[in-house]
């Protein structure tokens, strides 16, 4: 069962900018999918058009609809989107830096019960003990590494049903991204939470996720389980740096007008 379904979005920015043209996927309960593309292919605009986020920016939905558990939300508020289970972890680490790791998890926490604030810090921090360790420190003095996993050890605060997930990886060394995964990986497994991952690390993403979707220019052009993605040798070529013959090629190297050829062609 799809917890999340996106059907024939169109987003538009400044009333000019099509920026999401006809896009569809979904999100299976209790799962986690990741969502790929190209700087620029609308991952981060799909997001913002899930949670609601879309008019602080000038954004908004002109066609289509996004439907949670069968109810369509595209017209709620960020607040009420939130408030029935949708929390999104932005791009660029977006924690209080004037406020300390404790703040910063009362403040994810503003939906829920005073009941369950302590509870769940302390269940934050068995996912993250670096965040048990400072949680008296300002945030804006912890490394990115430590920000992105307040970012999201705030997001559990709001005991989400769906965590949305914009380039958690982002400016990040590798052991950290891999330790931040895993977390993901906990989290989706111990407590059921969906996570929709937008990122530009194919290959990490498609290794966390049970299935995928690929963006182009607003549209998805590809999907499927991660297995067969991964074997794809078109994702392998285009996302994953490797050429039909076993040597490294980067996206750039390939043009635009190839791709869009062979997925659609």
């Amino acid at each position: 069962m799809d917890l999340l379904t996106v059907e024939n979005l169109e987003v538009v920015y400044n009333d000019v900018v099509l920026v999401l043209k006809g896009l569809s996927l979904s999100a299976a309960e209790g799962r986690i999918t990741a969502l790929l593309g190209a700087n620029g292919a609308g991952k981060s605009t799909t997001l913002k058009a899930v949670s609601g986020l879309l008019a602080g920016e000038d954004g908004e939905v002109t066609a289509g609809q996004v439907l949670l558990a069968g109810e369509p939300v595209q017209r709620l508020t960020p607040e009420k989107i939130v408030r029935k289970g949708v929390f999104q972890v932005m791009e660029g680490r977006r924690v209080f830096e004037d406020m300390t790791v404790e703040e910063n998890l009362r403040a994810g926490g503003h939906t829920r019960p005073s009941s369950e604030i302590r509870p769940g810090m302390e269940r934050v921090y068995g996912y993250f003990p670096r965040l048990a360790e400072r949680r008296h420190q300002l945030a804006g003095y912890m490394s990115g590494g430590e920000q992105q996993m307040l970012a999201i050890g705030r997001a559990l605060m709001a005991r989400p049903k769906l965590l949305l997930l914009d380039e958690p990886s982002l400016g990040l060394a590798p052991l950290l991204v891999e330790e931040i995964f895993e977390i993901i990986r906990r989290v989706n497994a111990e407590e059921g939470v969906t996570v929709l991952l937008v990122e530009q690390n194919a290959r990490a993403a498609l290794s966390l996720a049970e299935y995928g979707f690929i963006m182009e220019n607003g549209r998805v052009v590809l999907d499927g389980p991660s297995r067969d993605l991964m074997n794809n040798p078109d994702v392998q070529e285009f996302y994953l740096g490797l050429s039909h013959g076993g040597e490294k090629k980067t996206y750039r190297d390939v043009k635009h007008y190839r791709r869009r050829k062979r997925w659609l062609g």
